[in-house]
């Protein structure tokens, strides 16, 4: 069972990350960019001339690595640990390419009752390492299915506020984003290299009929459409996005996604799959520079 004061206190060592501009360029091909290679708009985020990179790279750069996993003694059972939201907070435009700190934290963690899992909230800044100056600010959270009850041994934070309810409207603007066949396959040089997103047996062993696309790259995708709708494909525009992940996705298939304007500095969404209408992003929110 987990260990609350234990987990509550841990803190990950700085973590240093340096990266390329060619890293920029395959986070981008990863979450969909560039898939017609006459889209002279998305040249910006996988050509190194004027090269910007796309927000939610925040969320994978300078990262701490499974701690869960290697930290046995916080009593975490990694393997019903689900990622269920993310969250980017940009402080200052991410460079195409440079060096920097990433300092991981837990700073929430929930227990939903025995039986009911737990949720956990982990923060991680990312600072430029030549300047000093904040880039950003990451916040994950995780549904930590098999931790419910802990806090019969003490411990245990209140709720985070609800998520924002999506908008009881027609939606304002539906894009649809058809997903590469290879993107599972891309997005994973990015760091993440479970063997579910590419290996058909450990799919099929996890009970899905084929590898299944990450949820971040997902969550990368919705940031494309909101570039391009909102933004002019200006990533500078980009202040935070956050959505939960309610689904996974299959390489292949077509994104939908759904979005309000809240005035003129906010945009609501929420994306599913048009092949199966499974919602994948709910409680979507970004906040754009005006």
């Amino acid at each position: 069972m987990i260990d609350y004061e234990k987990t509550k206190a841990w803190r990950s060592d700085p973590v240093r990350h340096s990266y390329t501009e060619r890293d920029t360029i395959l986070y981008a091909l990863g979450v969909g960019f560039a898939a017609d290679p006459l889209a002279l708009e998305e040249l910006r985020f996988v050509y190194e001339k004027e090269l910007q990179a796309v927000p939610t790279m925040a969320a994978v750069l300078a990262s701490p690595g499974f701690w869960m996993r290697d930290r046995k003694e916080l009593g975490i059972d990694y393997l019903k640990l689900v990622h269920g939201e993310q969250g980017v907070t940009i402080h200052s435009p991410l460079p195409a390419s440079g060096t920097l700190i990433g300092e991981s934290r837990v700073t929430r963690i929930v227990d939903k009752g025995e039986g009911k899992g737990a949720t956990m909230h982990v923060e991680k800044t990312l600072t430029d390492e030549a300047t000093g100056r904040p880039i950003a600010t990451s916040e994950m959270v995780l549904f930590l299915r098999g931790d419910g009850g802990f806090s019969k041994n003490g411990g245990g934070d209140e709720p985070a506020p609800a998520a924002p309810a999506t908008p009881d409207a027609v939606p304002e603007v539906t894009i649809e984003m058809p997903t590469r066949a290879d993107a599972a396959v891309l997005y994973r040089l990015s760091g993440d290299i479970n063997p579910l997103h590419i290996d058909p047996a450990v799919a099929a062993k996890a009970g899905f009929p084929r590898p299944i696309l990450h949820g971040l790259a997902t969550y990368g995708n919705a940031c494309r459409g909101i570039l391009a709708r909102f933004c002019g494909h200006d990533a500078s525009r980009m202040k935070s996005i956050r959505a939960r992940l309610t689904s996974p996705v299959y390489p292949g298939e077509t994104l939908v996604l759904d979005c309000w304007r809240l005035g003129s500095e906010e945009i609501a969404f929420r994306a599913s799959v048009k092949e199966r209408g499974v919602q994948v992003l709910a409680n979507g929110r970004a906040v754009l520079a005006a």
